[in-house]
């Protein structure tokens, strides 16, 4: 009687792994603009809750003190006293977030085009203007 030896196999051929690999960047070519498009939306979802919670603050800092924090460190009043106001409550507490790229985010008073004020973020780009992710959000919009 002859014994039939088993045929064992102890790793991959060249062409199984050269299939997972294409399979692989594959998904990984359909799942990146995805995922990118994803974080860009998110950014500007963001930029604009963050915005809208600074223009509350300045809103509630003119009902308290009659007038909107001035000049380029406006918002700065928001979080401490630098006009040296009596009985003064922050509007925010800690400091001022930046915008989701990192930047400061712009406050103009008065504003362009007869506003009281302005908050703006320029963006993925940190310049003004700008098109998609670059696109500038502003408190008007």
């Amino acid at each position: 009687m002859k014994k039939q030896k088993k045929f064992r196999r102890s790793s991959f051929t060249l062409i199984e792994v050269v299939i997972v690999i294409v399979i692989l960047v594959t998904l990984a070519s359909i799942a990146t603009p995805m995922y990118l498009n994803y974080v860009k939306s998110a950014n500007i979802g963001a930029a604009k809750s963050q915005i809208k919670l600074l223009v509350d603050a300045v809103n509630g800092y003119k009902l308290a003190y009659k007038n909107y924090p001035e000049g380029e460190n406006g918002l700065q009043a928001l979080v401490e006293n630098i006009e040296d106001k009596e009985n003064w409550q922050p509007s925010l507490q800690g400091s001022l977030p930046k915008d989701p790229w990192g930047n400061e985010y712009i406050y103009k008073c008065p504003g362009d085009e007869n506003r009281p004020f302005e908050i703006i973020s320029y963006g993925a780009d940190g310049e003004p203007g700008g098109e998609d992710e670059n696109a500038d959000i502003n408190s008007w919009e």
